[in-house]
């Protein structure tokens, strides 16, 4: 039996939510990473296989919402409303939410709480 890394468990997870959640054109697949300082979001349309927006917490269009954050949750509230109201620009009103094998809390649930008070209906 071979050992399995946190890297292989993640994977699985992830895949199995991706075997749930498909993305559209009007209704894109809101994908999230994280990693140990910040935090990627993309809307992808799985029809077409192209990824329609993107934003991270590095974002230079997001510098100074995440720059007067207090810790990495805030940061992520940020980003999700940054991508709220990017979407919005782009006509895209409701997504599906796709936590990335991710246990749905601190930064990956602010992130989505983010972008529902953005005006992003997931």
């Amino acid at each position: 039996m071979s050992k399995r890394t946190k890297r292989d468990l993640r994977r699985r997870r992830q895949m199995r939510v991706r075997n749930k959640v498909r993305g559209t054109a009007e209704r894109p697949r809101m994908a999230v990473f994280r990693s140990a300082r910040h935090v990627q979001v993309q809307l992808i349309d799985d029809t077409s296989g192209r990824a329609l927006m993107g934003l991270s917490s590095y974002s230079p269009s997001i510098a100074d919402a995440v720059s007067g954050a207090e810790d990495k949750r805030a940061q992520s509230h940020a980003v999700g409303k940054a991508i709220a109201a990017k979407a919005a620009e782009a006509g895209i009103k409701e997504a599906v939410f796709d936590r990335g094998g991710y246990l749905y809390h601190g930064r990956v649930k602010a992130l989505a709480e983010g972008a529902r008070e953005g005006g992003l209906k997931i």
